[in-house]
């Protein structure tokens, strides 16, 4: 008998049980994807089979488990994690960004610069004036003015607004 039949009669005595084993550990919905796993690896591993084979297959089985059942855990894991990153719809998001990036674009290069170093850099007037070169009360009025032209470039009903840190400063 070649290896091939071997391995069919091998396949045909133990298959239900390895599927019953992976069934009662994991549930039927990952079975069939383990117990393939399983024989696929028996196969290329043929000449190691002892003449028992079920014991050698079912620890076969438990790994290729353990292993779905962290790969499962990963993807969970990693879906949460981008769950967590993305707030909201992101296609809204994307349009939101969009809208901000066009009226920044329409604006000078002087007002861009003040809302990005504000807005998107965190800094506060005083830093900014700093980056900027001019007096603090110089500032802060060339960055109202620079607020109100991005409002105008914005849509009014642009949610981008609420994005973008564009309310006056307290200090």
């Amino acid at each position: 008998m070649g290896d091939r039949e071997r391995f069919t009669s091998m396949y045909d005595q133990c298959r239900q049980r390895v599927w019953a084993y992976v069934v009662s550990r994991a549930g039927r919905q990952v079975a069939d994807e383990v117990v393939s796993e399983t024989f696929a690896i028996a196969w290329r591993k043929f000449d190691q089979v002892p003449g028992n084979a079920l014991p050698y297959l079912l620890g076969i089985a438990r790994n290729v488990l353990r292993t779905t059942v962290r790969e499962e855990a990963r993807r969970e894991g990693l879906a949460q994690e981008l769950g967590s990153w993305v707030e909201g719809d992101v296609a809204e998001q994307v349009s939101e960004r969009l809208g901000a990036l066009r009226a920044l674009a329409r604006l000078t290069q002087d007002d861009r610069e003040l809302l990005i170093l504000v807005a998107w850099q965190g800094l506060s007037s005083r830093e900014a004036a700093r980056v900027v070169g001019c007096s603090v009360p110089a500032f802060k009025v060339r960055l109202h003015r620079a607020r109100k032209r991005f409002q105008r470039e914005l849509d009014p009903a642009s949610p981008a607004m609420t994005r973008l840190d564009l309310k006056e400063e307290a200090s």
